[in-house]
C-alpha cells in the first residue's frame, strides 16, 4: 500500500476494532427518555476522542435535545473546508428476544460486529475520526480544513439540528459535507448515493365510544374503532398497490428513460433478494423493484394498535384504536402539502358516530439530489472507483437523511455520503451488524478522498454554493 496514511491505518486495524467494540458498547439510544445516560456517555466520549485526536474546540454545541459534538482542525489556509457529520444517537433495540446476542454486548461473529448501532452509524464514524486522527498523528497536519458535526437526534428526525446550524452559521461554514452515515448499496459493488427520498408522517386516533365496552352487551350496535380503523387504512391504497390519497402524487413524473435504463444496469437479483427477506415484489404497478425503491413515493403504515393484546382473551370492542404513518417522498413532492393530502384524505373517509385525532406529527424533509456536476461527487466517485478497480456506480436512496436539505438551506452547501455500512446490515432491526472489512475499506478510502480533496480548486465549488437568509433577518 503505496500512502504511508492509509497503511499505517491498516496495520492499527486491532485496535480500531476495539475502539468500535467500545463505542457501541455506549447505549445512546435517542427516543427513550431511558437511555439519558447513554446519552451523556456518548456525548463525553467524543469529546475525549477528538480532543486527544488533536482537535480543537471539542464540546457541545447547544440545542433543546440532544446536543451534537463538534471540533475542528483548521490549519490548512487557502484549502477547502469540508464538514464531516456523523451520528452518535441509535435506535431502539426491540425487540430484544430476537438478538442472538445482547445488542449493547458486542461480539464478534465471522467477521462482522453485531451490536446495535454499529452499522448506524458508529462503524463509519469510527472509519471517519480514526483516518482524520492518523492524519495528524502522522503528519501532523490534515490535507484540508475539517470541521466535525456528530449529531444525536437523527434517528428522531434531526428535530432540533436546523436549529443549532442556523444558530452557528458561521462556525459551520464549509464547501462541502461529507457525510459518514447512509450506506453502500453493496458490500461488492462500488456505489455512490446521489439522491435520497423524502419524508414525512404523523399518528392518528380514531375512537368510537367513551371507554372499552363489553362485546355481549354492546356488540353489534356500537363501533368498533379497530374495525374503523382497518377501514381507513384500507383506502390509504388502490387493490393494485397504487396510493389512492388524492393529490398524492402531484409534482412528479414517471421516472425518465434514462434513469430507468440507469437502473435496469444494476447487478439485482430480485429472486435472491426476496428470497433472504422471506418475502415477495409488491408495490405500484408498472415499475421494478429498483423503481420503486429509489425513484417512487410510498405511504406506509408503521404501527397500528388498540384493544386487548395481552395474554389469553378479553372480549372487549375497542373504544380507541391508533395508527403511525410515514410517506417516503420524491423530488417534486412537498411533505407539507403531501401531509395535508393524506389528512383530508382519512378526515373525508372517517365515517359517522367516529372521531378523527391527529394526535402526532414528526418532521418532514424533502426529497435531495446532488448535483451531478458537484466537483466533490466526482471525487468521491473516483476514489470508490480506483480501490475498486472498477467505475463506481451512482444509486439512490430509498431511506431519508434530513441533514441533506438542513444544510442545504442553512449553510447553501451539498452533502456528499460517504459511508461504508451496507444496505442489509439489519441497523434499524434486531442482530444489526458492520462487517470487519469495511473499516480496511473505509480508512483507505476516506485517506484517498482527503488527498484529493486537497488538490480541488476552491473556485470549483463556489456555483454550488446557494445564498441562504441572513440568521439577523427580521
Amino acid at each position: 500500500m503505496s500512502d504511508p496514511v492509509a497503511a499505517a491505518l491498516n496495520r492499527d486495524l486491532p485496535r480500531i476494532t476495539q475502539r468500535l467494540v467500545d463505542y457501541v458498547r455506549i447505549a445512546s439510544v435517542s427516543t427513550d427518555p431511558a437511555f439519558a445516560d447513554g446519552i451523556h456517555a456518548a456525548q463525553e466520549y467524543l469529546i475525549g476522542w477528538l480532543a486527544g485526536a488533536g482537535f480543537t474546540g471539542a464540546r457541545l454545541l447547544p440545542s433543546q435535545g440532544h446536543a451534537p459534538v463538534y471540533a475542528e482542525w483548521l490549519g490548512a489556509p487557502g484549502a477547502l473546508t469540508i464538514l464531516v457529520y456523523g451520528h452518535y444517537d441509535v435506535q431502539p433495540p426491540d425487540p430484544l428476544d430476537k438478538w442472538v446476542s445482547p445488542p449493547f454486548e458486542p461480539q464478534i461473529r465471522d467477521g462482522r460486529l453485531y451490536a446495535r448501532g454499529a452499522s448506524d452509524d458508529k462503524g463509519p464514524v469510527v472509519v471517519a475520526i480514526e483516518t482524520l486522527a492518523a492524519f495528524l498523528r502522522l503528519e501532523g497536519r490534515l490535507p484540508v480544513n475539517v470541521k466535525i458535526l456528530i449529531e444525536g437526534e437523527e434517528e428522531i428526525g434531526s428535530m432540533h439540528l436546523a436549529e443549532v446550524v442556523r444558530a452557528h452559521r458561521d462556525l459551520l461554514a464549509a464547501d462541502v459535507v461529507i457525510s459518514a452515515d447512509g450506506a453502500r448499496w453493496r458490500a461488492d459493488l462500488p456505489t455512490i448515493t446521489v439522491g435520497a427520498r423524502g419524508m414525512t408522517g404523523f399518528a392518528f386516533a380514531v375512537t368510537t365510544a367513551a371507554k372499552d365496552l363489553h362485546s355481549g352487551r354492546y356488540g353489534g350496535i356500537v363501533g368498533n374503532a379497530l374495525h374503523v380503523m382497518a377501514q381507513m387504512i384500507a383506502s390509504l391504497r388502490h387493490p393494485d398497490g397504487r396510493i389512492a390519497v388524492a393529490g398524492f402524487y402531484d409534482g412528479i413524473d414517471d421516472p425518465a428513460a434514462a434513469e430507468r435504463e440507469a437502473l435496469a444496469q444494476l447487478p439485482f437479483d430480485e429472486l435472491q433478494f426476496f428470497t433472504a427477506l422471506g418475502a415477495t415484489p409488491a408495490g405500484e404497478p408498472g415499475f421494478t423493484s429498483l423503481e420503486r425503491l429509489f425513484l417512487r413515493p410510498t405511504l406506509e403504515v408503521n404501527g397500528l394498535w388498540g384493544g386487548y393484546t395481552g395474554v389469553g382473551t378479553k372480549t372487549v370492542i375497542p373504544h380507541e384504536a391508533r395508527a403511525k404513518l410515514t410517506a417516503r417522498l420524491v423530488p417534486g413532492q412537498e411533505p407539507p402539502r403531501v401531509k395535508a393530502a393524506i389528512m383530508a384524505h382519512l378526515e373525508r373517509c372517517c365515517p359517522a358516530g367516529a372521531r378523527l385525532t391527529f394526535i402526532e406529527t414528526r418532521g418532514s424533509t424533502a426529497a435531495y439530489l446532488i448535483p451531478p456536476s458537484h466537483p466533490a461527487l466526482a471525487v468521491a466517485e473516483r476514489v470508490m472507483g480506483d480501490i475498486a478497480g472498477r467505475p463506481a456506480l451512482r444509486v439512490r436512496m430509498g431511506a431519508t437523511l434530513p441533514i441533506n436539505q438542513i444544510f442545504s438551506a442553512e449553510l447553501g452547501i451539498d452533502t456528499i455520503p460517504f459511508s461504508f455500512a451496507t444496505a442489509d446490515e439489519d441497523y434499524h432491526a434486531p442482530n444489526e451488524f458492520f462487517r470487519l472489512s469495511a473499516l480496511e475499506d473505509g480508512v483507505v478510502a476516506w485517506t484517498l478522498l482527503l488527498r484529493a480533496l486537497a488538490g480541488d480548486d476552491i473556485a470549483a465549488y463556489r456555483p454550488y454554493h446557494r445564498t441562504v437568509a441572513s440568521p439577523h433577518a427580521s
